[in-house]
Protein backbone atom coordinates (compact mmCIF):
# COMPACT_ATOMS: atom_id res chain seq x y z
CA UNK A 1 0.00 0.00 0.00
CA UNK A 2 1.00 3.57 -0.60
CA UNK A 3 1.64 5.79 3.18
CA UNK A 4 1.93 9.48 2.68
CA UNK A 5 2.58 11.51 5.75
CA UNK A 6 0.02 14.60 5.57
CA UNK A 7 1.26 16.51 8.58
CA UNK A 8 3.80 17.97 6.34
CA UNK A 9 3.79 19.87 4.06
CA UNK A 10 3.35 18.22 -0.10
CA UNK A 11 6.70 18.98 -1.30
CA UNK A 12 8.58 17.24 1.97
CA UNK A 13 6.31 14.00 1.42
CA UNK A 14 7.82 11.33 -0.19
CA UNK A 15 5.58 8.43 -1.52
CA UNK A 16 6.87 5.12 -0.33
CA UNK A 17 5.02 1.71 -0.64
CA UNK A 18 5.36 -0.49 1.56
CA UNK A 19 4.35 -4.59 2.31
CA UNK A 20 1.13 -5.30 3.51
CA UNK A 21 1.92 -6.95 6.38
CA UNK A 22 3.44 -3.29 7.89
CA UNK A 23 1.92 -2.33 11.05
CA UNK A 24 2.30 0.34 13.90
CA UNK A 25 3.05 -0.14 17.57
CA UNK A 26 2.56 2.50 19.96
CA UNK A 27 5.66 2.55 22.05
CA UNK A 28 4.89 4.08 25.78
CA UNK A 29 8.19 5.92 27.07
CA UNK A 30 9.43 4.16 30.32
CA UNK A 31 11.49 7.41 32.00
CA UNK A 32 12.37 10.89 31.35
CA UNK A 33 15.66 12.78 31.89
CA UNK A 34 14.67 16.48 32.94
CA UNK A 35 17.96 17.40 33.78
CA UNK A 36 20.42 15.09 32.81
CA UNK A 37 23.22 15.93 35.54
CA UNK A 38 20.82 15.52 38.55
CA UNK A 39 18.63 12.53 37.71
CA UNK A 40 20.99 10.51 35.55
CA UNK A 41 21.68 7.60 38.51
CA UNK A 42 18.01 7.88 39.42
CA UNK A 43 17.30 7.06 35.49
CA UNK A 44 19.81 4.14 35.40
CA UNK A 45 18.87 2.97 38.62
CA UNK A 46 14.90 3.04 37.88
CA UNK A 47 15.31 1.81 34.03
CA UNK A 48 17.87 -1.00 35.27
CA UNK A 49 15.28 -3.41 36.39
CA UNK A 50 14.01 -3.08 32.62
CA UNK A 51 15.25 -5.51 29.88
CA UNK A 52 17.49 -3.44 28.00
CA UNK A 53 17.02 -0.30 29.32
CA UNK A 54 20.41 0.64 30.45
CA UNK A 55 21.72 0.45 27.21
CA UNK A 56 19.55 3.34 26.22
CA UNK A 57 22.72 6.14 26.16
CA UNK A 58 22.28 8.89 29.12
CA UNK A 59 22.97 11.55 27.09
CA UNK A 60 19.61 11.17 25.06
CA UNK A 61 16.15 11.13 26.62
CA UNK A 62 12.57 10.47 25.30
CA UNK A 63 9.37 12.66 26.03
CA UNK A 64 6.70 11.54 27.74
CA UNK A 65 4.38 11.32 24.72
CA UNK A 66 3.52 7.82 23.06
CA UNK A 67 5.05 7.77 19.64
CA UNK A 68 4.58 5.21 16.87
CA UNK A 69 7.32 3.43 15.18
CA UNK A 70 7.25 0.96 12.09
CA UNK A 71 7.15 -2.61 12.28
CA UNK A 72 9.42 -4.92 10.30
CA UNK A 73 7.75 -7.29 8.22
CA UNK A 74 10.00 -10.16 8.33
CA UNK A 75 11.14 -11.99 11.47
CA UNK A 76 14.60 -12.83 12.73
CA UNK A 77 16.40 -10.31 9.75
CA UNK A 78 17.75 -7.20 10.55
CA UNK A 79 17.12 -7.47 14.07
CA UNK A 80 20.01 -4.90 15.26
CA UNK A 81 18.27 -2.33 13.49
CA UNK A 82 14.93 -2.24 13.70
CA UNK A 83 11.70 -2.47 15.85
CA UNK A 84 12.94 -1.72 19.75
CA UNK A 85 16.72 -1.91 18.40
CA UNK A 86 17.44 0.13 21.41
CA UNK A 87 17.45 -2.40 23.74
CA UNK A 88 19.64 -4.70 21.88
CA UNK A 89 23.27 -5.50 23.37
CA UNK A 90 26.49 -4.37 21.96
CA UNK A 91 26.76 -6.68 18.79
CA UNK A 92 30.40 -7.36 16.65
CA UNK A 93 30.05 -5.63 13.77
CA UNK A 94 29.33 -1.72 14.87
CA UNK A 95 28.03 0.75 17.49
CA UNK A 96 24.53 1.36 16.84
CA UNK A 97 23.87 3.89 19.90
CA UNK A 98 26.13 6.93 18.43
CA UNK A 99 25.94 10.66 19.60
CA UNK A 100 22.68 11.85 18.39
CA UNK A 101 24.96 14.71 16.88
CA UNK A 102 26.52 11.84 14.46
CA UNK A 103 23.56 9.83 13.43
CA UNK A 104 23.83 10.45 9.72
CA UNK A 105 26.51 8.21 8.62
CA UNK A 106 26.59 8.93 5.00
CA UNK A 107 25.67 10.06 2.02
CA UNK A 108 26.35 8.23 -1.66
CA UNK A 109 25.58 9.66 -5.16
CA UNK A 110 26.06 9.43 -8.88
CA UNK A 111 25.07 11.94 -11.86
CA UNK A 112 24.84 11.06 -15.15
CA UNK A 113 22.39 13.03 -18.11
CA UNK A 114 22.45 16.08 -15.13
CA UNK A 115 20.24 14.04 -12.67
CA UNK A 116 21.40 14.61 -9.21
CA UNK A 117 20.80 10.95 -7.17
CA UNK A 118 21.82 11.01 -3.29
CA UNK A 119 21.18 8.47 -1.14
CA UNK A 120 21.41 9.33 2.66
CA UNK A 121 22.21 6.49 5.15
CA UNK A 122 21.44 7.34 9.11
CA UNK A 123 21.53 5.38 12.08
CA UNK A 124 18.86 3.90 13.73
CA UNK A 125 16.82 6.50 14.56
CA UNK A 126 14.84 6.27 18.36
CA UNK A 127 10.74 6.76 18.20
CA UNK A 128 10.18 10.38 18.72
CA UNK A 129 13.39 11.51 16.60
CA UNK A 130 12.36 13.63 13.58
CA UNK A 131 12.42 11.01 10.62
CA UNK A 132 13.13 14.10 7.93
CA UNK A 133 16.74 15.34 6.71
CA UNK A 134 17.10 17.95 4.62
CA UNK A 135 19.92 18.31 1.22
CA UNK A 136 21.26 21.76 1.05
CA UNK A 137 24.29 23.22 -0.91
CA UNK A 138 26.71 26.04 -0.51
CA UNK A 139 25.80 29.38 -2.50
CA UNK A 140 27.29 32.65 -1.61
CA UNK A 141 29.14 31.19 1.60
CA UNK A 142 25.61 30.38 2.82
CA UNK A 143 23.48 27.20 3.23
CA UNK A 144 20.37 26.82 0.88
CA UNK A 145 17.71 23.72 1.60
CA UNK A 146 16.46 22.91 -1.70
CA UNK A 147 14.75 19.64 -0.92
CA UNK A 148 13.77 17.50 3.01
CA UNK A 149 12.41 14.01 2.58
CA UNK A 150 11.60 11.43 5.27
CA UNK A 151 13.86 8.61 6.02
CA UNK A 152 12.43 4.87 5.66
CA UNK A 153 12.66 2.75 9.50
CA UNK A 154 12.79 -0.28 7.05
CA UNK A 155 16.87 0.15 6.37
CA UNK A 156 17.44 3.98 7.68
CA UNK A 157 17.60 5.70 3.91
CA UNK A 158 16.12 7.95 2.25
CA UNK A 159 17.03 9.58 -1.49
CA UNK A 160 17.15 12.70 -3.47
CA UNK A 161 16.76 13.24 -6.79
CA UNK A 162 17.48 16.61 -8.53
CA UNK A 163 16.48 17.09 -12.60
CA UNK A 164 18.88 19.71 -14.04
CA UNK A 165 21.29 19.81 -12.27
CA UNK A 166 24.14 21.91 -12.85
CA UNK A 167 26.93 19.45 -13.78
CA UNK A 168 29.08 22.23 -14.82
CA UNK A 169 30.49 23.29 -11.65
CA UNK A 170 32.37 21.63 -8.41
CA UNK A 171 28.81 22.07 -5.99
CA UNK A 172 29.77 21.62 -1.91
CA UNK A 173 26.37 19.81 0.00
CA UNK A 174 25.28 18.77 3.42
CA UNK A 175 22.83 16.63 4.61
CA UNK A 176 21.19 18.25 8.24
CA UNK A 177 18.92 16.66 10.50
CA UNK A 178 16.88 18.48 12.72
CA UNK A 179 18.86 17.74 15.48
CA UNK A 180 22.10 19.38 14.59
CA UNK A 181 23.71 15.84 12.97
CA UNK A 182 25.42 16.72 9.50
CA UNK A 183 27.13 15.12 6.12
CA UNK A 184 29.25 17.05 4.52
CA UNK A 185 30.42 16.32 0.85
CA UNK A 186 31.30 17.66 -2.71
CA UNK A 187 28.99 16.76 -5.91
CA UNK A 188 32.18 16.81 -8.53
CA UNK A 189 31.59 18.57 -11.90
CA UNK A 190 31.04 15.98 -15.20
CA UNK A 191 34.99 15.81 -16.09
CA UNK A 192 33.89 15.36 -19.67
CA UNK A 193 37.12 18.36 -20.56
CA UNK A 194 39.05 15.55 -19.34
CA UNK A 195 41.02 13.25 -21.62
CA UNK A 196 41.84 10.19 -19.19
CA UNK A 197 39.04 8.70 -16.69
CA UNK A 198 39.78 6.78 -14.33
CA UNK A 199 37.23 4.50 -12.51
CA UNK A 200 38.50 2.65 -8.73
CA UNK A 201 36.79 -0.63 -8.50
CA UNK A 202 36.27 -2.87 -5.44
CA UNK A 203 34.48 -6.15 -4.11
CA UNK A 204 34.28 -8.35 -1.46
CA UNK A 205 34.68 -6.97 1.96
CA UNK A 206 34.92 -9.95 4.35
CA UNK A 207 33.63 -9.72 7.76
CA UNK A 208 36.62 -11.67 8.48
CA UNK A 209 38.50 -8.25 8.60
CA UNK A 210 36.34 -5.98 10.61
CA UNK A 211 39.01 -3.21 11.17
CA UNK A 212 39.50 -0.30 8.61
CA UNK A 213 40.33 0.31 5.72
CA UNK A 214 42.71 3.21 5.73
CA UNK A 215 45.17 1.57 3.65
CA UNK A 216 42.85 1.56 0.75
CA UNK A 217 41.69 5.19 1.56
CA UNK A 218 45.24 6.80 1.84
CA UNK A 219 45.84 5.00 -1.94
CA UNK A 220 42.81 5.91 -3.72
CA UNK A 221 42.31 9.45 -2.22
CA UNK A 222 46.34 9.74 -3.75
CA UNK A 223 44.92 7.96 -7.30
CA UNK A 224 42.01 10.46 -7.28
CA UNK A 225 39.28 8.22 -9.52
CA UNK A 226 36.69 10.56 -11.02
CA UNK A 227 34.50 7.61 -9.98
CA UNK A 228 34.13 4.35 -7.64
CA UNK A 229 32.71 0.97 -8.34
CA UNK A 230 31.83 -1.07 -5.57
CA UNK A 231 30.85 -4.29 -6.93
CA UNK A 232 28.81 -6.39 -4.23
CA UNK A 233 29.37 -8.59 -1.25
CA UNK A 234 29.67 -5.32 0.75
CA UNK A 235 28.44 -6.73 3.56
CA UNK A 236 28.67 -10.81 4.67
CA UNK A 237 26.67 -10.51 7.33
CA UNK A 238 23.58 -12.35 5.49
CA UNK A 239 20.86 -11.72 7.97
CA UNK A 240 22.09 -8.31 9.19
CA UNK A 241 22.36 -6.46 6.12
CA UNK A 242 21.81 -2.69 7.84
CA UNK A 243 24.52 -2.64 10.71
CA UNK A 244 27.09 -4.45 8.05
CA UNK A 245 26.30 -1.74 5.36
CA UNK A 246 26.77 1.05 8.13
CA UNK A 247 30.03 -0.75 8.80
CA UNK A 248 31.11 -0.14 4.87
CA UNK A 249 30.41 3.03 5.14
CA UNK A 250 32.24 4.18 7.64
CA UNK A 251 34.87 2.15 5.73
CA UNK A 252 34.86 4.11 2.57
CA UNK A 253 32.79 7.14 2.95
CA UNK A 254 35.81 9.02 2.86
CA UNK A 255 36.23 7.92 -0.38
CA UNK A 256 32.59 8.53 -1.89
CA UNK A 257 31.74 11.83 0.17
CA UNK A 258 33.51 13.51 -3.04
CA UNK A 259 33.22 11.87 -6.31
CA UNK A 260 30.25 9.54 -7.52
CA UNK A 261 30.30 5.52 -6.33
CA UNK A 262 28.12 3.04 -8.28
CA UNK A 263 27.12 0.41 -5.74
CA UNK A 264 25.38 -2.81 -6.57
CA UNK A 265 24.63 -5.75 -4.19
CA UNK A 266 25.60 -9.48 -4.56
CA UNK A 267 24.61 -12.77 -3.37
CA UNK A 268 26.31 -12.93 0.40
CA UNK A 269 24.58 -8.72 0.69
CA UNK A 270 21.03 -10.53 0.18
CA UNK A 271 22.13 -12.89 2.61
CA UNK A 272 22.94 -16.43 0.69
CA UNK A 273 25.85 -17.79 0.15
CA UNK A 274 24.66 -17.94 -4.01
CA UNK A 275 22.42 -16.38 -5.75
CA UNK A 276 20.51 -17.63 -9.05
CA UNK A 277 17.54 -15.19 -8.47
CA UNK A 278 15.32 -16.21 -11.44
CA UNK A 279 12.96 -13.51 -11.83
CA UNK A 280 12.26 -12.71 -7.72
CA UNK A 281 10.55 -16.00 -7.15
CA UNK A 282 10.90 -17.57 -3.53
CA UNK A 283 13.27 -20.18 -3.08
CA UNK A 284 13.18 -22.86 -0.97
CA UNK A 285 16.69 -23.97 0.38
CA UNK A 286 19.20 -21.61 1.99
CA UNK A 287 21.29 -22.85 -0.68
CA UNK A 288 19.06 -21.09 -3.47
CA UNK A 289 20.14 -23.69 -5.78
CA UNK A 290 16.42 -24.42 -6.91
CA UNK A 291 16.46 -20.97 -7.73
CA UNK A 292 14.67 -17.75 -6.59
CA UNK A 293 15.13 -15.66 -2.81
CA UNK A 294 15.30 -17.84 0.01
CA UNK A 295 14.79 -14.83 2.98
CA UNK A 296 11.77 -12.09 3.02
CA UNK A 297 10.93 -9.87 -0.04
CA UNK A 298 10.63 -6.88 1.70
CA UNK A 299 14.26 -7.94 3.50
CA UNK A 300 15.73 -7.91 -0.39
CA UNK A 301 13.82 -4.92 -1.08
CA UNK A 302 15.62 -3.02 1.61
CA UNK A 303 19.05 -3.95 0.82
CA UNK A 304 18.25 -3.20 -2.90
CA UNK A 305 16.82 0.56 -1.80
CA UNK A 306 19.92 1.15 0.61
CA UNK A 307 22.49 0.03 -2.15
CA UNK A 308 21.22 0.77 -5.25
CA UNK A 309 18.31 3.99 -5.17
CA UNK A 310 21.37 6.76 -6.09
CA UNK A 311 21.89 5.08 -9.29
CA UNK A 312 20.54 6.51 -12.09
CA UNK A 313 16.73 5.34 -13.09
CA UNK A 314 16.09 1.96 -14.59
CA UNK A 315 15.91 1.19 -17.73
CA UNK A 316 12.66 -0.90 -17.25
CA UNK A 317 11.38 -0.08 -13.36
CA UNK A 318 8.52 -3.07 -13.81
CA UNK A 319 9.13 -4.91 -10.38
CA UNK A 320 9.92 -8.81 -11.20
CA UNK A 321 8.30 -11.16 -8.88
CA UNK A 322 7.54 -10.65 -5.21
CA UNK A 323 7.25 -6.98 -5.60
CA UNK A 324 11.24 -6.61 -6.06
CA UNK A 325 12.61 -4.20 -8.04
CA UNK A 326 15.30 -4.00 -10.51
CA UNK A 327 17.36 -1.54 -11.58
CA UNK A 328 19.90 -2.06 -13.88
CA UNK A 329 20.37 1.06 -16.13
CA UNK A 330 23.18 3.05 -17.73
CA UNK A 331 25.38 5.85 -16.12
CA UNK A 332 27.15 8.47 -18.40
CA UNK A 333 29.89 10.11 -16.71
CA UNK A 334 33.24 11.88 -18.48
CA UNK A 335 31.67 10.47 -21.88
CA UNK A 336 32.34 7.05 -20.55
CA UNK A 337 28.84 5.35 -21.04
CA UNK A 338 28.40 2.03 -18.04
CA UNK A 339 26.32 -0.63 -18.64
CA UNK A 340 25.26 -1.85 -14.73
CA UNK A 341 23.54 -5.12 -15.06
CA UNK A 342 22.09 -7.52 -12.31
CA UNK A 343 23.44 -11.07 -13.32
CA UNK A 344 22.21 -13.05 -10.94
CA UNK A 345 18.44 -11.22 -10.62
CA UNK A 346 16.92 -13.45 -13.77
CA UNK A 347 19.46 -16.44 -13.63
CA UNK A 348 18.14 -20.08 -13.70
CA UNK A 349 18.85 -22.01 -10.49
CA UNK A 350 20.77 -25.76 -11.56
CA UNK A 351 18.74 -28.02 -9.01
CA UNK A 352 16.42 -30.28 -10.49
CA UNK A 353 17.18 -28.16 -13.98
CA UNK A 354 20.28 -30.49 -14.87
CA UNK A 355 21.64 -33.65 -14.63
CA UNK A 356 23.64 -34.01 -11.05
CA UNK A 357 27.33 -33.45 -11.22
CA UNK A 358 28.55 -34.04 -7.93
CA UNK A 359 27.22 -34.23 -4.63
CA UNK A 360 26.47 -29.92 -4.91
CA UNK A 361 24.17 -29.23 -8.19
CA UNK A 362 26.55 -26.24 -8.82
CA UNK A 363 29.54 -27.94 -8.20
CA UNK A 364 31.68 -30.09 -10.89
CA UNK A 365 33.60 -32.35 -9.46
CA UNK A 366 34.02 -34.86 -12.53
CA UNK A 367 36.20 -33.20 -15.40
CA UNK A 368 34.85 -36.49 -17.95
CA UNK A 369 31.68 -34.69 -17.92
CA UNK A 370 29.22 -33.47 -20.95
CA UNK A 371 29.02 -29.77 -20.50
CA UNK A 372 26.63 -29.91 -23.12
CA UNK A 373 24.47 -31.72 -20.53
CA UNK A 374 23.95 -29.04 -18.96
CA UNK A 375 23.63 -26.13 -21.51
CA UNK A 376 20.00 -27.14 -22.38
CA UNK A 377 17.40 -24.99 -23.86
CA UNK A 378 15.42 -22.50 -21.88
CA UNK A 379 18.17 -21.71 -19.29
CA UNK A 380 18.61 -18.06 -18.49
CA UNK A 381 21.68 -16.02 -17.57
CA UNK A 382 20.82 -12.50 -18.03
CA UNK A 383 16.91 -12.94 -18.87
CA UNK A 384 15.17 -11.64 -22.01
CA UNK A 385 14.80 -8.19 -20.05
CA UNK A 386 18.69 -7.45 -20.06
CA UNK A 387 19.25 -8.41 -23.68
CA UNK A 388 17.12 -6.24 -24.74
CA UNK A 389 18.15 -3.88 -22.73
CA UNK A 390 21.71 -4.64 -23.38
CA UNK A 391 21.23 -3.95 -27.29
CA UNK A 392 19.64 -1.12 -26.76
CA UNK A 393 22.75 0.34 -25.03
CA UNK A 394 25.30 -1.41 -27.68
CA UNK A 395 23.58 0.13 -30.47
CA UNK A 396 23.96 3.89 -29.36
CA UNK A 397 26.74 5.45 -30.92
CA UNK A 398 28.24 9.10 -29.73
CA UNK A 399 31.38 10.59 -30.43
CA UNK A 400 33.86 10.79 -28.17
CA UNK A 401 31.71 7.74 -25.95
CA UNK A 402 33.47 4.89 -24.42
CA UNK A 403 31.62 1.39 -23.14
CA UNK A 404 32.16 -0.35 -20.44
CA UNK A 405 30.04 -3.14 -18.48
CA UNK A 406 29.77 -3.43 -14.70
CA UNK A 407 27.91 -6.57 -12.86
CA UNK A 408 28.88 -8.79 -10.07
CA UNK A 409 30.64 -11.93 -11.18
CA UNK A 410 32.99 -13.04 -14.32
CA UNK A 411 31.22 -14.55 -17.56
CA UNK A 412 33.42 -17.57 -17.29
CA UNK A 413 35.23 -20.32 -14.87
CA UNK A 414 38.40 -18.37 -13.77
CA UNK A 415 39.18 -20.34 -10.42
CA UNK A 416 39.72 -24.15 -10.29
CA UNK A 417 40.57 -24.65 -6.75
CA UNK A 418 38.47 -23.11 -3.87
CA UNK A 419 38.61 -22.56 -0.48
CA UNK A 420 41.86 -24.65 -0.22
CA UNK A 421 44.75 -25.84 -2.58
CA UNK A 422 43.47 -29.64 -1.67
CA UNK A 423 39.64 -28.49 -3.46
CA UNK A 424 39.60 -28.58 -7.35
CA UNK A 425 36.68 -27.80 -8.48
CA UNK A 426 36.22 -28.23 -12.57
CA UNK A 427 33.12 -25.92 -12.89
CA UNK A 428 31.28 -24.08 -11.00
CA UNK A 429 27.49 -22.83 -11.76
CA UNK A 430 27.56 -19.84 -9.74
CA UNK A 431 29.95 -18.26 -12.30
CA UNK A 432 28.08 -16.16 -15.28
CA UNK A 433 30.11 -19.46 -17.49
CA UNK A 434 27.49 -21.17 -17.01
CA UNK A 435 24.46 -21.51 -18.78
CA UNK A 436 27.04 -21.59 -21.90
CA UNK A 437 24.27 -20.03 -24.29
CA UNK A 438 23.67 -17.38 -22.33
CA UNK A 439 26.91 -16.34 -21.18
CA UNK A 440 27.41 -16.19 -25.63
CA UNK A 441 24.77 -13.99 -26.10
CA UNK A 442 25.52 -11.62 -23.43
CA UNK A 443 29.44 -11.62 -24.48
CA UNK A 444 28.39 -11.00 -28.32
CA UNK A 445 26.42 -7.77 -27.09
CA UNK A 446 29.60 -6.42 -25.44
CA UNK A 447 31.46 -6.91 -28.08
CA UNK A 448 29.15 -5.36 -30.44
CA UNK A 449 29.37 -2.32 -28.08
CA UNK A 450 33.30 -2.23 -28.09
CA UNK A 451 33.47 -2.48 -24.05
CA UNK A 452 35.27 -3.73 -21.88
CA UNK A 453 33.80 -5.59 -18.59
CA UNK A 454 34.83 -4.97 -15.13
CA UNK A 455 33.69 -6.91 -12.07
CA UNK A 456 34.25 -9.04 -8.82
CA UNK A 457 32.78 -11.86 -6.64
CA UNK A 458 35.79 -14.71 -7.60
CA UNK A 459 38.15 -13.33 -4.82
CA UNK A 460 40.71 -13.97 -7.89
CA UNK A 461 41.54 -10.97 -9.28
CA UNK A 462 42.14 -11.82 -13.44
CA UNK A 463 42.26 -10.66 -16.81
CA UNK A 464 40.89 -12.94 -19.54
CA UNK A 465 39.83 -12.28 -23.64
CA UNK A 466 36.82 -14.05 -24.30
CA UNK A 467 35.99 -16.53 -26.91
CA UNK A 468 32.56 -17.52 -28.19
CA UNK A 469 32.82 -19.33 -31.68
CA UNK A 470 36.51 -18.44 -31.72
CA UNK A 471 39.20 -17.53 -29.41
CA UNK A 472 39.52 -13.90 -28.64
CA UNK A 473 35.86 -12.89 -30.35
CA UNK A 474 34.46 -11.49 -27.46
CA UNK A 475 35.52 -8.48 -25.22
CA UNK A 476 37.90 -8.65 -22.45
CA UNK A 477 37.13 -8.58 -19.21
CA UNK A 478 38.68 -7.86 -15.59
CA UNK A 479 37.96 -9.40 -12.35
CA UNK A 480 39.09 -7.14 -9.64
CA UNK A 481 40.52 -8.70 -6.35
CA UNK A 482 38.98 -9.36 -3.20
CA UNK A 483 39.05 -6.22 -0.82
CA UNK A 484 39.98 -8.64 2.21
CA UNK A 485 41.08 -12.09 0.80
CA UNK A 486 41.00 -14.26 3.85
CA UNK A 487 37.85 -15.93 3.10
CA UNK A 488 37.25 -18.87 0.38
CA UNK A 489 40.18 -18.08 -1.33
CA UNK A 490 40.57 -19.65 -5.34
CA UNK A 491 43.22 -19.90 -7.45
CA UNK A 492 43.67 -20.39 -11.22
CA UNK A 493 45.48 -23.24 -11.17
CA UNK A 494 45.44 -25.65 -14.58
CA UNK A 495 45.82 -29.16 -13.63
CA UNK A 496 48.30 -29.48 -16.14
CA UNK A 497 50.11 -26.44 -14.72
CA UNK A 498 51.30 -25.92 -18.37
CA UNK A 499 51.10 -22.66 -20.34
CA UNK A 500 48.29 -22.43 -22.69
CA UNK A 501 49.11 -21.55 -26.91
CA UNK A 502 50.08 -17.79 -27.14
CA UNK A 503 50.95 -18.07 -23.65
CA UNK A 504 52.58 -14.38 -22.28
CA UNK A 505 55.33 -15.56 -20.12
CA UNK A 506 54.64 -12.70 -17.60
CA UNK A 507 52.97 -15.98 -15.63
CA UNK A 508 53.67 -19.51 -15.67
CA UNK A 509 49.64 -20.10 -16.67
CA UNK A 510 48.78 -18.00 -19.29
CA UNK A 511 47.54 -18.26 -23.29
CA UNK A 512 44.56 -20.24 -24.54
CA UNK A 513 42.29 -22.25 -22.24
CA UNK A 514 38.72 -24.13 -22.22
CA UNK A 515 37.30 -23.35 -19.24
CA UNK A 516 35.32 -26.06 -17.51
CA UNK A 517 32.02 -25.48 -19.08
CA UNK A 518 34.45 -25.47 -22.59
CA UNK A 519 34.03 -21.91 -22.85
CA UNK A 520 37.18 -20.48 -24.91
CA UNK A 521 38.80 -17.82 -22.91
CA UNK A 522 42.62 -16.11 -22.87
CA UNK A 523 44.05 -15.58 -19.76
CA UNK A 524 46.37 -12.70 -19.64
CA UNK A 525 46.86 -11.96 -15.85
CA UNK A 526 45.93 -13.68 -12.79
CA UNK A 527 46.86 -12.91 -8.48
CA UNK A 528 46.39 -16.24 -6.33
CA UNK A 529 46.08 -15.83 -2.81
CA UNK A 530 49.97 -16.46 -3.13
CA UNK A 531 50.76 -13.22 -4.29
CA UNK A 532 51.34 -9.78 -2.20
CA UNK A 533 48.65 -9.00 0.67
CA UNK A 534 47.20 -12.46 -0.15
CA UNK A 535 45.57 -11.50 -3.35
CA UNK A 536 43.49 -8.72 -2.24
CA UNK A 537 43.42 -5.30 -3.23
CA UNK A 538 41.65 -3.58 -6.06
CA UNK A 539 41.34 -2.01 -9.66
CA UNK A 540 42.31 0.99 -11.04
CA UNK A 541 40.63 1.18 -15.07
CA UNK A 542 41.91 3.91 -16.79
CA UNK A 543 39.85 5.04 -19.78
CA UNK A 544 42.14 6.83 -22.56
CA UNK A 545 39.72 8.63 -24.74
CA UNK A 546 42.25 10.13 -27.48
CA UNK A 547 43.66 7.30 -27.55
CA UNK A 548 40.61 5.24 -27.68
CA UNK A 549 42.11 2.06 -24.94
CA UNK A 550 41.63 0.88 -21.60
CA UNK A 551 44.51 0.14 -19.01
CA UNK A 552 43.85 -2.08 -16.21
CA UNK A 553 45.59 -1.74 -13.11
CA UNK A 554 45.69 -3.90 -10.03
CA UNK A 555 47.22 -2.82 -6.76
CA UNK A 556 48.03 -5.14 -3.54
CA UNK A 557 46.04 -3.92 -0.17
CA UNK A 558 49.19 -3.28 1.48
CA UNK A 559 51.12 -1.61 -1.37
CA UNK A 560 51.79 2.19 -1.26
CA UNK A 561 51.21 3.50 -3.70
CA UNK A 562 52.83 7.09 -2.97
CA UNK A 563 56.25 6.02 -3.04
CA UNK A 564 57.97 5.57 -6.66
CA UNK A 565 58.85 1.90 -6.55
CA UNK A 566 55.50 0.81 -5.51
CA UNK A 567 54.13 -2.57 -7.80
CA UNK A 568 51.09 -3.64 -9.21
CA UNK A 569 50.02 -7.57 -9.20
CA UNK A 570 52.58 -9.19 -11.69
CA UNK A 571 50.75 -9.57 -14.95
CA UNK A 572 49.37 -5.49 -14.58
CA UNK A 573 49.05 -3.24 -16.17
CA UNK A 574 47.23 -4.32 -19.54
CA UNK A 575 46.51 -2.38 -21.88
CA UNK A 576 43.40 -2.91 -24.02
CA UNK A 577 43.26 -1.33 -27.20
CA UNK A 578 39.57 -0.55 -28.92
CA UNK A 579 40.76 0.69 -31.96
Amino acid sequence: MCIRDRSYPLHYVQEETRSRDIVYFRYIELSTINTMKKQRRKFIKDTALLAGASLIPIHYSFNNDSFNYTKAPFEDLDTLCVNDWWKIKENPIINLKVDRKNIIAFGIYTLSNNILKLSAQLYPLYPNESRFISFQIKTNNKWKELSKQKINDIGWSTLFRFQNWNSKIDQEYRLVHENGSFFNGKIRKDPIDKNIIKLAAFSCNSNKDRGDRNNYIKNVTHQDPDILFFGGDQSYDHKQHTAAWLKFGLQFKELFRNRPCITIPDDHDIGQGNLWGEGGKKAHRIQGDDGGYYYHHEYIKMVERCQTSHLPDPFDPTPIEQGINVYYTTLNYGEIDFAIIEDRKFKSGPKEKIPNQGPRPDHILNPNYSPNDIDLDGLKLLGDRQLHFLKKWSNKSKKNTMKALLSATSFCGSAHLHGQKTNRLHADLDSNGWPQKGRNKALKIIKKANAVHIGGDQHLASIVHHGTKSFEDGPFQFIVPALVNNYYSRWWWPENEKPGELANNKLPWTGRYLDGFNNKITMHAYANPDSPSNGAGYGLILFNKEKNNVTFQCWPRFEDVTKKDAKQFKGWPFIVDLN
